[in-house]
């Protein structure tokens, strides 16, 4: 049967020592054991914490590229916010010009004649609920809404009667036509009559002037009538459109033809007192759709009567 060898319990440490005797130590064999579970021990702790500090290292590089991610995103959505703040401005400002615009436009309506049609007018501001403000999307379809109710009127019912009534009151007569001091010595209606007895009926108004004195065209129009006249004498008589003509009578001469146009303030003929006439004045008479009327409305209050 072989013979079990048994381990030593004991190790002997040489060390050598040239010139003198070597040291010597004797230790357990326990010791050389713990000597190696120590240095794995240490070895181990060593590249855990090694490892544990790369891992650190990262973290704290992904942490701080985190950070500027953030304070990045932060300072965008500052810009942002700057930038929604300015653009809700601007479209509350907007909507107030639009509120302007609509007072101007129902001056305009007013000029044009035109009444409200009961339909349902743009919201001055977007209804986004009670307490809750309206953000930049819902101001600016606000906007676009009160910009196309307001284009839309404008071109469908405003600019075509504005126009008409503008087309209208630039074809009626207006002022004196003489420009110079005068006054109406004979007025609209029933007078006496100055060339013998009863009354008559005088169908315009008569203005006493220096003879040669320029007459002036109270409107544009064209020429429809000139010649002589039993009552009138050398006269002109001009056709302004809708409904509106003038009659200039007893002329010393006349200064334009038939059938020409002549702008409002043109000279159309001179003081004179040709006809039935007692001394040199303008008869000066208004129609509306042919019929005569007072002129002294038209006149305004340049000159009083006397």
């Amino acid at each position: 049967m072989p013979r079990r060898i048994r381990p030593p319990s004991r190790y002997t440490v040489w060390i050598a020592r040239p010139g003198r005797s070597p040291l010597t130590w004797q230790v357990s064999a326990l010791v050389p054991a713990l000597l190696l579970l120590l240095l794995l021990l240490w070895g181990g702790t060593t590249l855990y914490l090694a490892h544990t500090a790369r891992r650190s290292e990262a973290l704290k590089a992904q942490v701080a590229a985190l950070s500027d991610q953030v304070r990045a995103l932060s300072q965008q959505l500052t810009d942002k916010e700057s930038e929604n703040q300015a653009l809700a401005r601007r479209a509350a400002e907007m909507l107030d010009r639009l509120d302007a615009l609509e007072k101007d436009l129902g001056a305009l309506k007013k000029r044009a004649g035109l009444k409200e049609t009961g339909e349902k007018k743009a919201p001055s501001r977007a209804p986004v609920g009670a307490g809750r403000p309206a953000d930049t999307e819902e101001l600016f379809a606000a906007v676009d809404a009160r910009l196309k109710a307001l284009q839309g009127e404008l071109s469908g019912r405003v600019e075509p009667a504005l126009f008409r009534t503008l087309a209208r009151e630039a074809a009626t007569p207006r002022g004196y036509p003489l420009w110079v001091p005068t006054y109406i010595a004979s007025g609209f209606g029933v007078r006496k009559n100055p060339f013998g007895r009863g009354y008559e009926f005088h169908n315009g108004v008569d203005l006493p002037a220096w003879y040669g004195t320029r007459i002036h065209a109270t409107a544009p129009g064209r020429v429809v009538a000139v010649g002589w006249s039993r009552i009138f004498g050398r006269y002109v008589k001009i056709d302004h459109g809708y409904g509106y003509q003038t009659l200039y009578g007893h002329m010393s001469r006349i200064a334009v033809r038939r059938g020409q146009y002549v702008k409002r303030g043109q000279v159309v003929g001179y003081v004179g007192s040709t006809g039935r006439s007692t001394g040199p004045h303008v008869h000066y008479s208004v129609f509306v759709n042919r019929r005569a009327v007072d002129p002294r409305p038209f006149l305004g209050l340049r000159y009083a009567s006397r």
